[in-house]
């Protein structure tokens, strides 16, 4: 192993430009689909920015004995070639040399340029989910590795490597082919009479959405009771956009109302006066019958009738026709009653689901797997983010559609099978599990956006009584139909082949010319356990974003997707050939596979041990962690030192924790930084103390005074020091006779972090701690500290003059007549340090000691002495306690 003490730090260690990459995050968090289009081409849960890894691995894969002839710097331009304008490499390495925590931007200017690192430089994500640490590696040049146990994650990371090398045209051809064969079957079901045109003129617009509303029968008098939370339909737009679109109560109308809340909105198709926001849906779920008056759960009607009747209600359309005769948007696009022709289209497609029983293949048959998202009510436990689809009557996947859906969905998929190209199959199958988000009956209209949010708007199963039908194929106007979901992906790939970077440059967001390198080359994805990685001292750095304590969406969320992807892929690769994605496997908390916080610890303790052995000696770990309190810091530190890592930088990637400073608790987004390290010295917890006071004192000293950052992003960093000296300590920190443990420390690192003040016994360690102690080392501990240098001289522990500076023992006639004093006056004011000068005199003289031993606090005391002894190399202060631990188990000299 190599000595850590002679380790070149990498740039990320000493600092890390947090606010270039924050300002760029936070609007890459919002749009996607044009600061980084790959990563839009099907979905993926918690993905982090593509700025932020970038980032990472830039900071992370340099340091100053970097060979500058194995490194390249280009400009990107459309006619880049490697070898023409190139920036100097010896500059790239002097620019991540001068990289600090005052100053992290020297290595910044390098973000946007295309970069290429050594190539035998080797990276590995264990964790690998949508791919974004995969993807912003491979375009630095290097050799990138991943591994991801769930096959829909690996399936989206594989395609998002393979993208720049697809060629677009033979990919467009190929949705042409989709298009010509199956389009025109599914949109004929996704027609309805265009409201403005009658007699002569009437003709056909298309539908963006149709509006359904789930019916049950009252369980008390039979009458049947339509779901409706409220009658809103959707905001008024255009000319409108001050009113309401709302559902008549009486005639079924969508009319305009100037207010949905009013008490009294007047339909203007039959003049009946009714209130809109009173449905018959009420909080908690229940239902109130409007002719009996029963209230009841839902789910308990559901129970005694099973699954409940739809009725379609309402239509969003859209009319090339009017648009291309010039009429104004609220003509040619708006929202109507569905008429007898919409609901007898439907019937149609019903119809037809029912006799095409050669199309069956192409739809799922599984059962839905007990899960804790999908049937926590028979699951024991208690986890954030249950759900149960049993208790609303579903059990198998393809009860999340209605018949119209499934015929248009396996018409669709049945077509993708048809390509040739395996890979050009695989991306319109990416299009089509993407698109799958918002073609089922758990989809629902945003009123105030006026367009729908998919199933995983909230990262669970979450049952409608009222929803809304897409246009699969798709119109021109929607989101999430096949057609739209294909330019995403059309765009993704474009990009692969010719990736960009967006960044700030005076104040400007502006967005580089084309990188010559496409993504994913010298990149590769593995689908499969990480505990099957058998590399040994193989990679330069492990970048990563693992599993979450409890985060259970992944798997069980991710089979709405597989089920569907398996039908083509379950003969293509292993992993699709299971009912559903792994369970027992996953390093998560799960109380439907019996999996307590016990277990995420341990396997994920394991993992940590594998991502040792595979880093390289001087490699370097940089992962971002999401935790929300100490306990959870405690059981990684623990995990980290246990496996012979240590911390050496955190960095907050939310700028939303300024109450971290006032001890709330907050809910934290870091990168860590971490590398291996050689053997740990003992210590006392009081001398780790006052090194951990210093070093959060001096980071925040140092941040405030050269960095705009927010107070609790300085909290984040200030943690992540204090780590790095506990790191170096992990399980020889002593303190009363005991083996602090890391959760200990952590407790104690919040409460220094936010009140990070020294008193009177540390500073005298402090100063006992130098060589020749000086009226400066005194000021300094000083600034840190609740004592003043008055207090502790009118203590008689040290003594200051012309000459400098006298530190006085226990032996100091003056000390020990203070000590007394304040022993045996009738107030008992004596500090512990004044208890332990007291008993070292006792003890000296050979007097009884019993009697003070017996009436103060011993840990408290032992844990000074222990101190005492560690600075002074005297272990009297051990034997006068009778402690049971000696001067080299505390790190003595």
């Amino acid at each position: 192993m190599t000595d850590d003490s002679e380790r070149t730090e990498r740039p990320i260690e000493r600092g890390f430009p947090i606010e270039r990459v924050n300002e760029i995050a936070a609007k890459e968090s919002r749009a996607k689909q044009w600061y980084r289009p790959i990563y839009t081409m099907h979905k993926w849960w918690a993905r982090r920015p593509g700025c932020l890894f970038r980032a990472i691995t830039l900071y992370s894969l340099l340091d100053e004995d970097t060979d500058p002839a194995e490194l390249s710097v280009y400009e990107p331009g459309e006619n880049q070639t490697l070898g023409e304008n190139g920036h100097s490499a010896s500059e790239l390495v002097d620019a991540a040399a001068n990289v600090d925590m005052d100053n992290p931007e020297s290595l910044w200017e390098y973000y946007p340029k295309d970069v290429r690192l050594p190539e035998d430089t080797k990276v590995l994500d264990p964790f690998a989910g949508g791919g974004t640490s995969l993807v912003e590696a491979s375009r630095f040049g290097v050799e990138s590795e991943g591994h991801d146990l769930n096959p829909v994650a690996w399936f989206v990371t594989k395609k998002e490597l393979e993208a720049g090398e697809t060629d677009v045209e033979e990919l467009e051809a190929a949705f042409e082919r989709v298009r010509e064969d199956v389009a025109d079957e599914i949109t004929q079901y996704y027609r309805t009479p265009c409201p403005n045109g009658e007699g002569d003129h009437a003709h056909d617009a298309d539908v963006m959405y149709n509006f359904w509303v789930k019916e049950l029968d009252c369980t008390s008098c039979g009458h049947t009771v339509p779901l409706f939370k409220d009658y809103r339909v959707a905001a008024g737009r255009y000319e409108n956009d001050d009113k309401y679109n709302v559902l008549c109560l009486d005639c079924g109308a969508v009319t305009l109302v100037d207010d949905w809340q009013a008490e009294e909105s007047t339909c203007k198709n039959c003049f009946v006066t009714f209130d809109a926001s009173q449905g018959y849906v009420t909080r908690g779920g229940y239902y109130n019958c409007p002719e009996c008056g029963l209230k009841e759960d839902i789910t308990d009607a559901i129970t005694e009738q099973g699954r409940l009747d739809r009725r379609l209600y309402a239509v969003e359309y859209y009319c090339e026709r009017c648009e291309g005769a010039g009429e104004p948007k609220s003509i040619y696009k708006g929202y109507k009653q569905a008429d007898p022709s919409d609901h007898q289209l439907y019937h149609d497609a019903a119809r037809e689901w029912a006799e095409r029983t050669d199309l069956h293949e192409y739809v799922p048959d599984e059962k839905i797997p007990d899960g804790w998202k999908t049937a926590s009510s028979s699951i024991s436990g208690s986890a954030p983010g249950a759900g149960d689809l049993r208790q609303h009557g579903i059990t198998e996947w393809r009860e999340l559609f209605n018949d119209r859906q499934l015929l248009s969905l396996a018409k669709l998929l049945s077509s993708i099978d048809k390509v040739e190209s395996d890979n050009l199959r695989e991306f319109l199958l990416m299009v089509f599990g993407d698109s799958l988000m918002f073609q089922c009956e758990f989809t629902i209209y945003n009123q105030q956006r006026n367009n729908m949010e998919g199933i995983f708007r909230m990262n669970a199963y979450v049952p409608q009584t009222d929803f809304v039908e897409n246009n699969v194929w798709g119109t021109k106007n929607g989101r999430g139909t096949f057609e739209n979901t294909w330019e995403k992906l059309r765009r993704g790939v474009e990009y692969a082949q010719s990736p960009t970077e967006r960044y700030v440059d005076d104040g400007e967001m502006v967005e580089s010319e084309e990188f010559s390198q496409p993504i994913g080359r010298k990149a590769v994805a593995d689908l499969g356990d990480m505990r099957t990685i058998d590399k040994e001292d193989t990679y330069d750095a492990v970048i990563t974003d693992p599993p979450y304590y409890d985060n259970v969406m992944y798997s069980e969320l991710s089979d709405y997707f597989y089920v569907w992807q398996k039908i083509l892929l379950q003969d293509e690769y292993p992993g699709f050939d299971h009912e559903a994605t792994p369970r027992a496997e996953s390093i998560v908390a799960n109380p439907a596979v019996n999996k307590a916080a016990e277990d995420f610890e341990r396997e994920m303790s394991e993992a940590l041990s594998i991502v040792r052995r595979a880093l390289k000696d001087d490699g370097v770990l940089a992962f971002t962690y999401h935790h929300s309190d100490s306990e959870s810091w405690g059981e990684l530190l623990t995990s980290l030192c246990r496996n012979d890592f240590e911390i050496t930088a955190t960095y907050p990637i939310s700028s939303d924790l300024n109450k971290f400073i006032g001890g709330d608790a907050v809910s934290f987004d870091i990168v860590i930084v971490a590398r291996p390290m050689d053997d740990r010295e003992p210590t006392s917890w009081r001398t780790l103390r006052r090194e951990i006071v210093r070093t959060a004192r001096d980071t925040r000293e140092s941040l405030e005074q050269n960095r705009e950052l927010a107070s609790g992003d300085i909290g984040v960093i200030e943690m992540g020091k204090c780590f790095q000296e506990y790191s170096k300590h992990h399980g020889k920190v002593h303190r009363a006779g005991e083996i602090m443990d890391a959760k200990e420390v952590v407790d104690q690192i919040y409460g220094i972090i936010q009140d990070a003040n020294l008193g009177e016994a540390d500073v005298y360690l402090g100063l006992l701690d130098e060589w020749n102690p000086t009226t400066d080392d005194l000021n300094k501990l000083l600034r840190r500290a609740d004592a003043t240098q008055e207090q502790m001289e009118e203590m008689e522990l040290l003594d200051t003059d012309a000459s400098g500076l006298e530190l006085l023992g226990w032996d100091d006639e003056e000390r020990q007549a203070y000590v007394r004093e304040m022993v045996e006056s009738p107030d008992r004011s004596e500090t512990t340090l004044d208890r332990a000068h007291f008993l070292r005199e006792v003890y000296e003289r050979g007097r009884a000691r019993t009697e003070y031993l017996e009436e103060w606090d011993h840990d408290e005391l032992q844990e000074l002495c222990e101190d005492l002894a560690r600075v002074t190399g005297d272990e009297t202060y051990l034997r006068m306690l009778g402690a049971d631990v000696t001067l080299e188990e505390l790190g003595g000299d």
